[in-house]
């Protein structure tokens, strides 16, 4: 006997799938009026959110300017015996019953403003040491010549890949101006 053939089961597709032009129209429209009922919800979440917010800094910050005080404060209380505190420098910290303090050095900073000026600077001033000199692939032109980079080992050159966006039509309101 010979055997039936393989039934296959497809699940029906979760959502629903527009069948005419005027169909996906309507989707689109839609799409639009839940997407701005989702902007009102969300506005009315930030709203809430900032008074919440607001609220709460009003409470804490009466604790906020006390521990700003009385960080100052000890500070200036430690700063005065820090020899004493720190064993004449032998540790960076000192433990209290409650607490410890420390001091910590912050590492050098470089700041620069103005590059073009300070590389011609550097180059006058024979400071090529100060100058970084950068190597790399440039992805650009690859993209310009894809038959040629892809004969190179390691590259690969991905598809772009495409994106399916809905962009309901809207209106906005005019913006008052004072």
């Amino acid at each position: 006997m010979a055997k039936s053939a393989a039934k296959i089961k497809t699940a029906a597709a979760a959502f629903a799938v527009p069948q005419t032009a005027d169909e996906a129209n309507d989707f689109i429209a839609r799409i639009g009026s839940a997407q701005r009922e989702r902007q009102r919800l969300e506005a009315a979440m930030n709203d809430e959110l900032a008074a919440v917010k607001a609220r709460f800094e009003a409470e804490a910050k009466p604790f906020k300017d006390d521990i700003e005080d009385r960080s100052r404060g000890l500070q200036v209380f430690c700063e005065g015996r820090r020899d004493q505190l720190t064993g004449s420098g032998k540790v960076k910290f000192h433990r209290f019953a409650a607490g410890e303090v420390s001091w910590r050095s912050r590492p050098p900073k470089v700041n620069i403003r103005g590059v073009e000026a300070v590389l011609e600077a550097l180059k006058r001033l024979g400071l090529t040491r100060f100058i970084r000199s950068k190597e790399e692939p440039n992805k650009e032109a690859m993209q310009a010549e894809p038959e040629v980079a892809r004969t190179v080992q390691g590259i690969s050159i991905g598809s772009e890949g495409e994106d399916f966006i809905v962009k309901p039509f809207e209106t906005e309101l005019e913006q008052v101006t004072a």
